[in-house]
Formats: structure tokens, C-alpha cells, sequence
């Protein structure tokens, strides 16, 4: 069934009973020409890319859980394409293209909002890395605008800009970026991949990879053995662990990252703000609930769950950068797996065996690269090539030390990315 504004008003005037199940609930069969473990956002995405670019349909994707279950469903939802290091400033800016037209490609509204991202800067020396930030956007062929204080001003009045310790110098202004609804973007490649004959199985975890003489031949399921001439890994924060089926050891770290949402408000936050020094970011949901987050809880964990020292960071930080937040009462909360890199950059690169294909470590940056994420891979296990988006995110680089991309020059320390 193809959604349209029609078929809304005639489901309406009939008692919208001819809604058809957005995806099937096939049984697994014996054997596919790919699986994908992880139905999470890239896992999706690579199927529906897989089909819908390279016309590969005898494909599966495992999901241990329910398809959009883990990180997918556990963000803050931000849209952007501001990155300054050549390898990833190609990727989101690609990425960034495919979101613009994300709604159409899928027949599904995604709720994708370009309202804009300011990323605020409190010294000299921040504005000159962001000046710099800025013109490495623009050379790639996105947007970047340099704000002076009252220029953030104008947008934003609400902030407080004489902080003692942190004042607002100004802010760098992607009118570009914004915000998706996270669910709605799973469901979305989910539709839009069984639409094309991809079989989306649930509750179906993974439970051991089968090789033979080097190569791949399929995986070992909760639902009994799935033959397979290709297989990719897409499963974020458990990615070490999935890798460890085909003795591989990864250089991954998972982390939690807490997100939070306050009681629905009137509208108030217009765009999204990031605020560097006291690490916090924030925008406003559809349903006018704030969304905000932080730093990672920085100890490594399994646990889809925060810390409270770390919620009470977040929100000393957001109090200090709006006060008027102050009243607001905190809905929910909730922890995302971060798959943490050495250089806060990710990997999408075939594996030493035939047939095995990574993607992961995706650190702060995997909700924006869904739709980059999935095109780039579903590329590479189609062609065996890497595409030219992604070119950078070998999987040697952490061997050899050549081509590591460390965005925010913090080091090999996962926790700092």
C-alpha cells in the first residue's frame, strides 16, 4: 500500500480498515544470498539500499529483539552534515543528500526538520577552530554561517550569554541540520526494505557465525541455521561481541550515553543547540518535549541504562546554559550503546574472511549516518568495492596507524570521543 494524503482521507471516510501491515513476518528460510545481523537503522538501511540501488532481494535481516529496538529508538534524534576532517566531512555531507530525500525514497514521513544546529563557542580560540570548521563545510559543498554573540542572539534570546565561566562568543549556524523522529526512520527502512522482498525476522538472535576454509557460509539463530554467501554485521554497542563468533577482536569499546526528555511544552526551542563546554545539546520534539543529553556515563557497559551522576551533569549543564529550563519536569530517560572507536570515527570495511563485511563504531555520530551508513555498506557488500564516501573508514587504520580521523583530537581514548 502507498501512502499519500488520498489514501489517508479515503482510509478515514472508511473506518480505516484497509490498512495493510506495514512488513510481513516471514519465517526465516534455509538459506539467503545475504544476512544482515542488527535491525537497527543501518541494518535496515543497508537492506533497503541493498535492494532498492543493487536489486538484491533474497536478503534477511536478524534482529535479536524487535526491529528498531536499540540505538535507533535510543537518541536525540539530531540531523548534520558539520564535520571538518576530510573522510568524515564527505560522509555526512553525503549522508546529509540522502536525508533530503529521505521521505520520497521511502513513502514514509521520517518527520525529517531542517530547523538548523548552532554550535555555541566561548573563547577566541574556539571561534577560530570553528571559523575553520566552517570553511572545511562549505569547501565540501554544505552550509556554515559564523555568528557573532548578538547573531546568536537574535536566534536564540533565551540563553544565558554572561555566564561567569563560560560566556557566549558566538556560535557556528548549520541551517541545514535538524532532527528526525527516530522511530519513524526505522519504520520507514523497514517498510521500504520489505516492500522489496527483504524478509525482516524478529526475535531471531544470532547465536554463532559459520566459516569454512576463510569464508563465510552463514550464521548459527535462535531459530535454527541460516545458510548465507554473505554476511554483515550491523549491531552497534554489540558489536565486539558478535565479531568474537568469527574470532575477531575488535577495536571497539561500548559505552552508555543517557538521552532525556521532559513533559510536552509549548514551542519555545526552535533549533538545536550544542553546547560544547558544558557538553549538552538540545531541541524541541514535535509533541514539545525537550531532548537533551550529554557526555557518555564513561565507564564501559552492556546496560541500556545511565548513571545518576551523570543525569545530574546533564542537567547542571543545561541549567547553566537556558535557567528557564529550570521548571520543567523530566518525563523519561534512557541509555543507548555506544560502540566507542580509538579515533571517534567508524568502520565500514570487509573483514580478513570472504564474505564478512563490519560496520560499526559509530560512536556520538549514528543516528545522522543512517541513510550514509546503510547506502555506503549495502554498496560495499554488493560491489566488493568501497564507495567513495566511505573510502576512509578502513578497518587497518587502527593496525597501521595511516588514515586514523580523530574529529575532535582527543586521542586513542575511547571514552573521549
Amino acid at each position: 500500500m502507498r501512502y499519500s494524503g488520498l489514501a489517508v482521507l479515503a482510509q478515514g471516510l472508511t473506518g480505516n480498515k484497509g490498512w495493510r501491515p506495514a512488513w510481513r513476518d516471514p519465517a526465516p528460510k534455509d538459506a539467503y544470498d545475504i544476512v544482515i545481523i542488527g535491525g537497527g537503522g543501518h541494518g535496515l538501511a543497508t537492506a533497503f539500499y541493498l535492494a532498492k540501488e543493487h536489486g538484491l532481494t533474497n536478503i534477511a535481516v536478524l534482529e535479536k529483539g524487535y526491529l528498531g529496538g536499540g540505538n535507533i529508538g535510543r537518541n536525540t534524534t539530531i540531523v548534520r552534515a558539520n564535520y571538518g576532517l576530510p573522510g568524515n566531512s564527505e560522509f555526512y555531507s553525503h549522508s546529509l543528500k540522502l536525508w533530503e530525500g529521505l521521505e520520497a525514497d521511502l513513502n514514509y514521513n521520517v518527520m525529517h526538520s531542517q530547523r538548523g544546529i548552532i554550535n555555541l563557542f566561548h573563547s577566541d580560540g574556539q571561534r577560530d577552530a570553528y571559523a575553520r570548521r566552517g570553511n572545511a563545510m562549505i569547501n565540501q559543498g554544505d552550509d556554515a554561517i559564523l555568528l557573532d554573540t548578538e547573531g546568536v542572539r537574535k536566534i536564540v534570546p533565551y540563553l544565558d550569554f554572561e555566564q561567569t565561566r563560560f560566556p557566549i562568543f558566538g556560535g557556528l549556524y548549520h541551517k541545514r541540520g535538524g532532527t528526525a523522529r527516530h522511530d519513524a526512520v526505522a519504520w520507514g527502512f523497514a517498510r521500504g526494505a520489505d516492500r522489496r522482498g527483504v524478509d525482516l525476522i524478529q526475535n531471531c538472535e544470532v547465536t554463532g557465525i559459520d566459516i569454512e576454509n576463510g569464508k563465510v557460509t552463514g550464521v548459527q539463530t535462535s531459530r535454527g541455521a541460516i545458510r548465507a554467501k554473505k554476511v554483515g554485521i550491523v549491531v552497534a554497542g554489540r558489536s565486539s561481541q558478535v565479531a568474537a563468533m568469527a574470532s575477531m577482536r575488535l577495536p571497539i569499546e561500548s559505552h552508555v550515553l543517557q538521552a532525556f526528555v521532559t513533559e510536552g511544552l509549548k514551542p519555545v526551542i526552535d533549533n538545536v543547540i550544542t553546547y560544547g563546554m558544558g557538553h549538552f545539546y538540545i531541541s524541541q520534539s514535535d509533541k514539545g518535549g525537550l531532548v537533551f543529553g550529554g557526555d557518555l556515563d564513561f565507564y564501559a557497559s552492556y546496560a541500556a541504562r545511565g548513571n545518576l551522576p551523570m543525569a545530574e551533569h546533564v542537567m547542571e549543564a543545561g541549567l547553566t546554559l537556558m535557567p528557564m529550563i529550570g521548571k520543567a519536569k523530566m518525563l523519561r530517560s534512557w541509555g543507548g550503546i555506544m560502540d566507542m572507536s580509538p579515533d571517534g570515527s567508524p568502520i565500514i570495511d570487509k573483514t580478513h574472511i570472504d564474505g564478512l563485511y563490519l560496520n560499526c563504531g559509530w560512536c556520538y555520530g549514528g543516528f545522522k549516518a543512517v541513510p550514509g551508513s546503510g547506502h555506503t555498506f549495502a554498496h560495499l557488500i554488493a560491489t566488493d568495492r568501497p564507495h567513495e564516501a566511505a573510502a576512509r573508514y578502513r578497518l587497518d587504520r587502527f593496525a597501521t596507524g595511516r588514515g586514523l580521523m580523530d574529529e575532535e583530537a582527543t586521542g586513542s581514548q575511547h571514552n573521549l570521543h
